[in-house]
């Protein structure tokens, strides 16, 4: 029976189909046309849909305002009397449970609304303008980055469209409670003219950012979602966003310093990237005082002129002492490794400190147990397996910063 029904099992990332729309050409336009990344948070963690044969699902959005319109056709599809009760998965009640309330299922509504597109005009306050070159490395694109807290005319509105792209491209996305007036949001959108020659605006990226609280009379921001649309990937686009963030919390001085919410490896790296960038032009992070090893000057000073938190600080200066060190000095480049080992290993060495405590007090089965479950015994291989990987991290970033 399993067998006989697989070609009704179809893959929802294959399945799926996203577009921005700017006119109405690029709805039959497939150069316009882009895929998720995942779509278990929607389709189930197999990310399969069954019942339907040469399934399509077409999720486009109007490139500024986002009018969504969903679309989903099939050349067939089981029938429940033909396949003993077996139903076909309902995918618009799952999309309807995710999808911000006013989508269309008419194509031609769909292109009516997108004269809407003339007249938008971002929601909140202009913090940052900045050019990129486009991906094909052509043409000069223009970039603005608008500011918007919860109370924004407008904004939640649009928001709730916007967000919907986290789900196909963020693992274990959540949307955010917008009754929390601490919230703040970050969008950048792309500034550019139509084939008429009329201003226009398509949504690019964004990020939100949570207000923490700091005793007394202070905020800690958190970056907690960033997103770069995938047509809009690899132009640097996320670094100019993160920029424009410290830049508008550094004009105010009840902020302590920035974090990050649980950072993927792709966003950890930009991070990295911007933040050395910035430390490169502080006198604590020159070279000469590089080789002295990570100090409380450099916390202080990038958390004092940049926002920067120390744990970040600290592998900032792992990052610029490495840029600047002559891997051809044997004894400079030993000199680097060990101190970054050091670091590496501070845990494991306070572990063994914390089990000869335990020594004194414990049986000696029991102690031997409690050793086998602590990971005392991490290997010299295991912590030269973490350095390289981690300086391979650095180098890929300090190719980088070459490259401007």
């Amino acid at each position: 029976m399993a067998d006989a029904l697989a070609h009704l099992v179809v893959d929802g990332n294959e399945a799926l189909e996203f577009k921005l729309v700017r006119e109405t050409e690029d709805i039959e336009d497939d150069d316009t046309t882009f895929g998720p990344d995942m779509c278990h948070q929607v389709f189930g963690e197999n990310e399969n849909i069954f019942g339907y044969t040469d399934l399509r699902i077409k999720l486009f959005y109007s490139a500024a305002s986002l009018q969504t319109y969903l679309g989903i056709s099939y050349s067939d599809k089981i029938d429940p009397k033909n396949s003993a009760g077996l139903k076909p998965d309902d995918v618009e009640g799952a999309l309807q449970k995710v999808l911000a309330p006013g989508y269309v299922t008419n194509i031609d509504r769909f292109v009516s609304m997108l004269k809407k597109d003339r007249q938008f005009k971002p929601h909140g306050v202009l913090v940052q303008k900045f050019t990129t070159v486009n991906r094909d490395g052509g043409e000069t694109q223009n970039f603005e980055v608008y500011y918007c807290e919860t109370a924004t005319p407008g904004f939640l509105a649009f928001h709730e469209r916007l967000q919907t792209f986290l789900l196909w491209y963020v693992d274990a996305a959540s949307f955010i409670d917008v009754d929390d007036d601490q919230w703040a949001f970050f969008t950048v959108f792309e500034k550019y003219r139509s084939s008429e020659g009329e201003l226009r605006y398509a949504v690019s990226a964004y990020a939100t950012v949570y207000r923490y609280y700091a005793y007394p009379r202070h905020i800690r921001p958190r970056i907690s979602q960033v997103l770069t649309l995938p047509p809009y990937r690899k132009m640097g686009i996320c670094a100019n966003l993160l920029q424009a963030i410290y830049s508008h919390f550094l004009l105010h001085s009840e902020v302590v310093d920035i974090t990050v919410e649980d950072p993927s490896d792709d966003f950890q790296r930009i991070r990295d990237y911007v933040d050395a960038k910035y430390c490169e032009t502080l006198s604590a992070y020159q070279p000469s005082k590089l080789t002295q090893g990570f100090s409380a000057e450099m916390a202080n000073q990038a958390r004092n002129k940049l926002r920067i938190n120390k744990k970040q600080a600290r592998r900032v200066y792992e990052i610029l002492r490495l840029k600047n060190t002559n891997l051809s000095d044997k004894a400079a480049y030993l000199d680097y490794r060990l101190d970054v080992k050091n670091r590496l290993n501070a845990p494991f060495q306070k572990k063994k400190l914390e089990m000869k405590k335990l020594q004194k007090v414990l049986k000696p089965e029991e102690y031997a147990a409690a050793i086998s479950t602590t990971g005392l015994a991490e290997t010299h291989a295991r912590l030269s397996g973490q350095y390289l990987a981690l300086e391979d991290e650095y180098r890929r970033i300090i190719h980088r910063m070459q490259q401007d």
